[in-house]
């Protein structure tokens, strides 16, 4: 993914904006019964929203990542040297929030790239440069995202029902999304499409989530619990399997939300296409395969409660992987901005990078 597009402004519309040395997201923590902004100004509050995930998609969190290590610089009040080091800081601090999503690390490398040789800049220029270079990372993620979404028509035909798992919506990255937003997108161009949402456990962003962005663009929709997805292919309702992906491997294997795995296994036991949509900032070339991806696990209260609910014994034993992997042999293509990549994908994925 190249860095070099013109001028980008936020709109009041979006779900992530920086405006007055201020960061704003929607905290999709809250919804869908409640709409409401969290004022973020220094990378410790943009690292905790990451964590607790009132931002999440792995795109959102790039563009929050960056404008995290803005606010350090900002706060940082003195000279070049100054700026240097709460930019190093901010960078290290927000890493350490979420290991598996390649797109955070990504925008992390962008914006400490521009202290390659920051020694002598004056405070000034290097202040400008760091807020362009994240404003650059916010711009490109919409621009390639709405390829994404012109290149997946490809697959979505008129009639057809369609399986999603997790939010990879607009929620997930900013205006755009990826597979949902692939499919609110060939609903908005008239194709007559139902899709079928996993409510994805155990802190349901599909039903939360996707089901609320389905809801506002009038996609017809149907939410299901996780464990129902094999009843309603073997039904013969589901045509097409699409999900997002938050680290691509250069051999195909990708990690997503958990429960992603089980759904390409029975969409293969049912002859049903499982396709992976996602920029090629997502694919990590210097993994080879699934099985060196560091897989976040996250608080065992997760699982034991919903919304605050507790549903198991105080001190049930949990095991809580925030994602899984699913092997590239399950996965029938990768949409990507620069076309769809298929296997075998070591090959694809390059010859799309090069494009």
């Amino acid at each position: 993914m190249k860095l070099g597009l013109e001028s980008f402004q936020f709109t009041e519309d979006d779900s992530i904006r920086f405006e007055n040395g201020a960061l704003y997201i929607l905290d999709q923590n809250a919804l869908p019964s409640d709409l409401r902004f969290l004022e973020l100004r220094t990378p410790s509050e943009v690292a905790n929203a990451i964590k607790r995930l009132s931002v999440r998609g792995a795109m959102a969190i790039g563009i929050a990542a960056a404008f995290g290590v803005l606010l350090g610089a900002i706060s940082s009040h003195g000279d070049t040297e100054s700026i240097i080091k709460a930019v190093r800081e901010a960078v290290d601090l927000i890493a350490s929030t979420r290991p598996t999503a390649r797109n955070l690390f990504w925008a992390l490398e962008q914006m400490q790239e521009l202290l390659d040789g920051a020694w002598g800049v004056d405070e000034k220029t290097l202040m400008e440069e760091l807020e362009e270079r994240a404003m650059r990372i916010a711009s490109v993620t919409v621009e390639t995202n709405k390829k994404i979404v012109e290149v997946g028509q490809e697959i979505i035909k008129d009639g057809i029902g369609i399986i999603t798992h997790c939010n990879s919506g607009a929620l997930a990255a900013l205006r755009f999304g990826t597979a949902l937003s692939i499919l609110i997108e060939a609903h908005k161009r008239g194709k007559k499409i139902h899709v079928y949402v996993d409510e994805t456990r155990p802190l349901l962003q599909g039903a939360r989530l996707s089901s609320w962005e389905l809801e506002r663009a009038g996609v017809p929709y149907t939410l299901l619990t996780d464990g129902m997805a094999g009843m309603v292919m073997r039904e013969g309702k589901i045509n097409l399997a699409i999900t997002g992906a938050d680290r691509i491997c250069l051999n195909g294997d990708a990690a997503n939300k958990v429960g992603t795995y089980s759904l390409a296994v029975l969409a293969r036991a049912h002859g049903i296409p499982f396709y992976i949509a996602a920029p090629l900032s997502t694919v990590d070339f210097s993994c080879r395969c699934g099985d060196e991806i560091k897989i976040e696990r996250r608080d065992p209260v997760e699982v034991r409660s919903i919304s605050g609910l507790r549903i198991a014994p105080e001190n049930a034993p949990v095991y809580n992987p925030a994602f899984d992997i699913t092997p590239a042999e399950y996965i029938s293509g990768i949409v990507t901005e620069e076309g769809i990549a298929r296997p075998p994908f070591e090959k694809s994925l390059h010859s799309l990078h090069g494009s």
